[in-house]
């Protein structure tokens, strides 16, 4: 089980997670997206596609920003992970 909180809250919890280039990505049913919101951020992946980015808004307020990221359209390669979310380990607390 990986768990990813932050300030207390639980932003992400599963067995299922995938571990790409070192990063776990949850599956999006494991992702609290209550404690989220959608940021403008995105960049490109040569081998992935365009990522998009999530903010951690914790109480109605924004804490984090850019705390997560994740493929809404991927590439052939990266399949696999198409909507699933990863989350900066600099950024949050994670459990393993």
């Amino acid at each position: 089980m990986v768990k990813v909180t932050l300030n207390g809250t639980v932003l992400a919890e599963s067995d299922n997670t995938k571990i790409v280039e070192g990063n776990y990505y949850f599956p999006p049913d494991a992702v609290n997206t209550a404690a989220l919101s959608p940021s403008n951020t995105h960049t490109t992946c040569p081998w992935k596609g365009v990522a998009s980015y999530y903010d951690a808004t914790i109480g109605g307020k924004t804490v984090v920003n850019d705390v997560a990221w994740y493929y809404p359209e991927t590439k052939e390669k990266a399949n696999d992970i198409k909507g699933y979310v990863a989350f900066y380990k600099n950024k949050v607390n994670f459990e393993e």
